[in-house]
């Protein structure tokens, strides 16, 4: 684009806002100092002196820009008006009142040049306002030349910022190679120090002639303007400290209700605790279940680790106390995964789903189950609770000295002193769940103030025909286990952790697979049998091995045997059977009469000497007899045929 031109060519261009004489655009380039500014004003090829087109009005600015641009400007102007104002926003507020004061001058000083102010009582007036001498106006009208009046504010910026006019300021130059050994050596697991991937970047230059290598600081600049923070800790730190600079979602809770959505979890005590099954302290696990509308603990149960077994029961104690969910979000654990908690379930992220799997506790009382990404905080909100609960139960000081620390490097400085009974253990954590469900002064928006406890009551209260409470037909579910056997021969009996369970139902059974359920606490106690349906097949007995001398068990058993002999005996006979005697005398009155032979016509002629009398109804003929019947019939056939005529006319 042209962008100098002389006092000759502006007249021929004949544009607005200039005089249309030689004399008046020379009066004009006096009265507002055109010459003065060196920048703007220079000795053309030919001798004559031009001016750029930055001294023009905006007017005739314009018009040459039509008509000298041979680009697609509208585009190019709003790109760059794009990156100024994007560089305005990053700018601090003294710059941004730097950038006003400076638009304040030009406006001035533009209003007095249209009003056909002479140029060096402009300079003096603006020098009385605002203590600007000429050099700098002149300056900042640079600043704006070929610039839209509305982007006049964000290029008055001063000239110290990183970006200028929507351009960026170009980096120091650094070698390739050193550059990008710099970059690997950084950006890497481990998290080596800046300073140090310089020196050994330094080193390598120094062997393989790399040049030029800027300082430390500037390549410090252009490491962060290069690589976004995220990106750097993605590199350095890995994938799990990235994604926490991400925003967390926040779930609105507001439109559920008490007992429609439950979360759990399990959470190990940072505590030495004596049990009794082993000799050495050791950890246990807190087991929750915890509503997600209030964020109240329904149940909880401690345990050796989150074992099916404890999920079970946990779940139990939930719904005798509080009703059925509908929906359960929970790890996908071994422990809570479990085809016994969650069989049947076609979203379980463990095991294989087979057709003929036991119904797990969950999908059998309805409940939707959910499996969520383990050691995820924001999946589960009862993560929350185990915080202040760890901090309560943990390092209550009735805990002092068997506080382990919540990592290898937190260990306090008396570890190891005591270990705790599990007796107490299992009054504090009563205690301090209880007091965490009834603290007052809560903030979540569902609570407003009240504790955890008023704000399940009164959904509870409010949406207690949608919470379904367990019939004792389905208590049975989370009372026992549940697990599969087949019915052993020859009496159907089941076999299960070294015990033996019968009952004469289970005959019916024998060599088929049926689900049972017990407590695995109470393992002598009764099973409750099921068929493959879920149908209630019978409750089988434990039956307990007997010492091999005891007379006692002996008699107990023999006399077992024989009340069960009698019993079948008796519902035998009450079924009034047919004695074999009988059954033998019916069998032989009902005998069906044997069919009669048929009788031949033809018979074949005895060839003994004896001739035997023939008993039957059709008369024998002789031979001579035969014959002279046969020609009479013959005779009477022949009587009737037509001859066939002859070629030569006569019959045949």
């Amino acid at each position: 684009m042209k962008e100098w031109f002389s006092i000759p060519q502006l007249l021929s261009e004949r544009l607005p806002d200039l005089p249309s004489s030689y004399q008046g655009i020379r009066n004009v380039a006096d009265r507002e100092g055109w010459d003065a500014c060196p920048d703007l004003s220079r000795i053309g090829e030919g001798g004559a002196r031009e001016y750029h087109l930055r001294l023009l009005p905006p007017a005739a600015r314009q018009r040459l820009a039509v008509k000298y641009t041979t680009y697609d400007a509208s585009s190019a102007d709003k790109e760059r008006s794009k990156m100024l104002w994007k560089r305005f926003e990053r700018l601090t507020e003294t710059q941004r009142e730097t950038c006003r004061f400076r638009l304040q001058v030009l406006t001035d000083a533009e209003t007095m040049r249209h009003a056909g102010i002479p140029g060096h009582t402009i300079l003096s007036e603006i020098k009385r306002r605002h203590g600007v001498g000429k050099s700098a106006l002149y300056e900042w009208r640079a600043m704006v030349g070929g610039i839209a009046r509305e982007d006049w504010l964000p290029a008055l910026a001063p000239s110290n910022v990183s970006i200028g006019n929507g351009v960026v300021v170009e980096v120091a130059e650094c070698h390739p190679m050193a550059w990008q050994y710099l970059c690997s050596d950084y950006l890497r697991a481990g998290e080596p120090k800046f300073s140090a991937c310089f020196r050994r970047m330094k080193e390598e230059a120094a062997k393989n002639g790399w040049e030029p290598i800027p300082s430390e600081r500037t390549l410090r600049r252009r490491m962060a303007a290069e690589f976004e923070p995220a990106v750097q800790v993605l590199a350095r730190e890995g994938r799990e400290a990235a994604r926490r600079m991400y925003p967390a979602q926040r779930r609105d809770k507001t439109k559920l209700h008490a007992m429609q959505m439950v979360n759990t979890d399990g959470h190990v005590l940072d505590l030495r605790i004596r049990a009794p099954w082993s000799k050495d302290p050791v950890r246990i696990t807190l087991l929750g279940i915890q509503d997600i509308y209030s964020a109240k603990i329904l149940s909880w149960r401690l345990c050796e680790a989150e074992t099916w077994e404890a999920v079970r029961s946990a779940i139990g104690d939930m719904v005798e106390n509080h009703g059925i969910p509908q929906h359960i979000f929970m790890d996908n654990g071994k422990a809570f995964a479990s085809k016994k908690i969650s069989g049947g379930t076609k979203s379980r992220n463990r095991f294989k789903v087979r057709d003929d799997e036991i119904g797990g506790l969950l999908t059998a009382l309805g409940v939707e189950v959910h499996f969520t990404t383990p050691y995820r905080g924001q999946a589960k909100p009862i993560e929350r609770a185990w915080k202040d609960l760890a901090e309560e139960i943990s390092l209550h000081p009735s805990m002092d000295g068997a506080y382990t620390g919540s990592n290898p490097q937190a260990k306090p400085h008396n570890y190891g002193a005591r270990a705790v009974s599990l007796d107490e253990v299992y009054a504090l954590v009563a205690n301090r769940i209880a007091e965490h469900n009834a603290r007052v002064g809560r903030t979540s928006r569902v609570a407003a103030g009240r504790s955890f406890n008023e704000a399940f009551a009164e959904s509870y209260a409010a949406n207690s025909h949608l919470i379904p409470s367990p019939t004792s037909e389905q208590r049975s579910l989370w009372l026992m286990a549940v697990d599969q056997r087949t019915a052993r021969k020859p009496d159907g009996h089941i076999e299960y952790q070294g015990n033996r369970y019968w009952s004469q139902a289970l005959q019916k059974w024998i060599g088929k697979k049926v689900t049972f359920r017990f407590d695995p606490d109470r393992l002598h106690d009764p099973l409750k049998v099921y068929d493959p349906q879920g149908r209630l097949i019978c409750d089988a007995s434990c039956i307990l091995d007997a010492g091999f001398a005891s007379m006692a068990d002996a008699r107990a058993h023999a006399r077992s045997e024989k009340e069960y002999l009698a019993a079948t005996r008796a519902f035998l006979s009450a079924r009034q059977l047919l004695n074999p005697q009988t059954l033998g005398r019916v069998t032989l009155d009902q005998q069906p009469k044997a069919p009669e032979p048929p009788r031949a016509v033809v018979r074949r002629i005895a060839t003994s000497s004896v001739a035997r009398k023939v008993e039957t109804d059709t008369e024998v003929m002789s031979q001579d007899e035969f014959s002279e019947r046969f020609r009479a019939r013959m005779s009477r056939v022949t009587a009737n045929v037509v001859s066939f005529p002859t070629p030569n006319g006569g019959k045949r």
